[in-house]
């Protein structure tokens, strides 16, 4: 699915950047996927969404009108259908008329040159040398090319097939209803026989749609392709009950069988005309969902069958165990609890306190001679009567609903995308008249006899190529390159799309706002290890203020004692005693006042004791000797 909406975009980006390119990228056959083009890998994949793009219906749109222009109404098209000189009138328009007559040059353009999709559409016939012509020979190739040009278009062809398929239900509806005559030699009557030459002529188109198609594969292959469309096989089907039936017919003994097949086989043939309205936007939508409902319903029978069997063979044999007549059996045991769903219940034929009082036999004989009717038993009537109930019950009530809800589940289904549905179904309908021959059956014939003349002569039919083009080597790198840029185009366009997104714009808020909580964690981390340091260094600005007021007060004369640590000092050397030796700042005090008194010398060394620290007479370490500060150290 995501290589569907890819391929959708990717294709958008190309038709919003030039049309005519896009067009050729649709029917331009590709080398590396064994000549196919991108249409034909559309429908092999059932790429529903792809088709219904703008650009392919603009392009399936213009095949459609062939050379017509787009805006021309059905009134004027059937006009000119039942009146053909109105064809070289102004009530049909055709496309580039003027550019036509005096075109010439080479079949394919440069890609850049604003002509390069009608040059792509383009046949050898519309291509003019640039020499001089009589006035006779312009208005005999005018008069021609409109004939031509008005009759080959596939909307033309589809409204004949149309119109002739209508003609042929009539003739066949006054052969089977008033002129049906009996075998030979008193019938067929030249109706039949007309009858019988128009479905030959449908056999044909039949063979050559299966058989003699452009693709370059063998003939089971073929046949295969072609019955996997069930609209084939419709039309396999209707033929082959023609068949048996004009067969039957032809005898005596199997006359009414003959009339009976082909009144069958008019019931397929009408059902054909469902496929011809999948062209209209309103009706093609419908034909898939009673398609889809046809489904259902066998899901529905298969449920329904088992419960009319268990309550039908049950009944017949509490009712009537001894009637061994076969047909009265099925009639009893089938289509007796048929009809009870529908509401045709006879009580006086089940219930035995309403039947009514008649001559019936038990007898074996009598029963199958036809003398009397069988009796019924009524010994287990009230279990006939409660199996009645839950039949009723199960049948009416819950197989109905259950019916009912998956017709409307699949309605809901197929009308949310009616439109991508009905495009689809459109496209397939466009390549099936793309492909078929001007002349509608019966006429057909002429088609097919001028077909098969080219097939001896070796050569082969001249037909617009709309839907599958080669290009030439240079144009078709050209068209390559062309599409390269614009998948660049469309990478950027995607990846700028997914940045300026509310799910991308979600996640880089989300990922900003973990880079701030990331930052605000390391901001409040280090304001801890300011912190920290702050009072670290305000603990040393405290020690270096009481050393320096120590020196500054105490003389190598004087006994002065020297000042009080300050607070955070005194609390970090309480803190500091706790871990160590008991010594009392007073002993550290006169131990240091001792040392100043002992000399000059003794003085000069004391700033050295005082980094190494100091000894007192009994050898031991004075204050700061070889101790840790707090909060510093640490």
């Amino acid at each position: 699915m995501h290589c569907w909406w890819c391929s959708v975009d990717l294709f958008g980006e190309c038709y919003s950047n030039s049309e005519d390119r896009a067009y050729a990228l649709l029917v331009r056959k590709t080398r590396y996927w064994s000549k196919c083009t991108v249409l034909n890998l559309a429908t092999e994949a059932d790429a529903k969404f792809f088709f219904a793009h703008d650009g392919v219906q603009a392009l399936l749109t213009k095949i459609w009108w062939g050379s017509m222009t787009t805006d021309t109404s059905i009134f004027q098209l059937v006009l000119s259908f039942f009146c053909p000189p109105l064809i070289w009138t102004n009530l049909i328009k055709f496309n580039d008329e003027e550019a036509d007559s005096g075109r010439g040059g080479e079949q394919f353009a440069e890609l850049d040159s604003q002509d390069t999709e009608k040059a792509l559409l383009l046949t050898e016939d519309d291509h003019r040398e640039d020499k001089p012509q009589s006035t006779s020979t312009v208005w005999t190739r005018f008069l021609l090319n409109r004939w031509q040009r008005f009759w080959s278009a596939p909307v033309t062809v589809f409204l004949g097939n149309v119109i002739m398929y209508f003609a042929f239900l009539i003739l066949f509806t006054y052969v089977l209803l008033l002129d049906f005559r009996p075998p030979p030699p008193k019938g067929p009557s030249v109706a039949e026989f007309i009858l019988y030459f128009w479905v030959f002529s449908l056999v044909l188109e039949e063979v050559r749609q299966s058989f003699f198609t452009d693709e370059d594969t063998s003939i089971l292959k073929k046949f295969k392709l072609y019955v996997e469309d069930n609209w084939n096989k419709c039309d396999m089907v209707a033929i082959l009950l023609f068949v048996v039936g004009v067969s039957c017919r032809m005898v005596d003994d199997i006359y009414e069988a003959g009339r009976t097949v082909l009144a069958l086989d008019f019931m397929v043939f009408t059902l054909r005309l469902i496929h011809i309205f999948a062209i209209h936007k309103q009706l093609g939508p419908k034909i898939i969902i009673v398609e889809r409902m046809m489904k259902d319903v066998f899901f529905f029978l298969f449920f329904l069958s088992v419960w009319l069997i268990a309550y039908g063979v049950a009944t017949q044999a509490l009712l009537h165990p001894n009637d061994p007549r076969l047909d009265w059996v099925f009639r009893r045991a089938l289509y007796r609890p048929y009809l009870h769903i529908f509401g045709q219940i006879p009580l006086e034929e089940i219930d035995a306190a309403r039947m009514p009082e008649t001559n019936c036999t038990t007898e074996l004989n009598e029963i199958l001679s036809g003398t009397l009717p069988p009796c019924p038993n009524v010994y287990a009537n009230w279990l006939v009567i409660l199996l009645l109930v839950i039949y009723l019950l199960v049948t009416n009530v819950l197989l109905l609903n259950l019916l009912i809800a998956m017709f409307s589940y699949t309605f809901q289904v197929v009308q949310e995308n009616a439109d991508i549905f009905w495009k689809f179904q459109r496209y397939n309908l466009i390549v099936e008249y793309y492909g078929r021959p001007a002349l509608a059956p019966p006429f057909i014939i002429i088609s097919h006899c001028h077909q098969l003349l080219l097939c001896l002569a070796n050569r082969t039919e001249s037909k617009q190529e709309h839907l599958e083009r080669e290009l030439p080597a240079g144009l078709d790198q050209k068209l390559m390159t062309w599409e390269s840029v614009q998948k660049e185009n469309y990478l950027a366009k995607l990846e700028q799309q997914q940045r300026e997104s509310s799910e991308e714009r979600l996640k880089s808020t989300s990922s900003k706002v973990q880079a701030l909580l990331r930052i605000a964690g390391g901001y409040k981390e280090q304001e801890k290890r300011f912190s920290s340091m702050e009072s670290q260094m305000k603990y040393c600005m405290d020690v270096l203020s009481w050393m320096a007021e120590c020196f500054a007060q105490s003389t190598l004369s004087s006994g002065t004692k020297a000042p009080d640590p300050p607070g955070s000092l005194a609390r970090g050397l309480e803190n500091h005693q706790d871990r160590g030796p008991a010594r009392t700042a007073d002993n550290e005090m006169e131990t240091g006042s001792k040392e100043a008194k002992s000399g000059p010398q003794e003085a000069k060394s004391g700033p050295q004791e005082a980094k190494s620290g100091y000894k007192d007479d009994e050898g031991q370490a004075g204050y700061g000797a070889n101790k840790k500060l707090p909060y510093i150290d640490e």
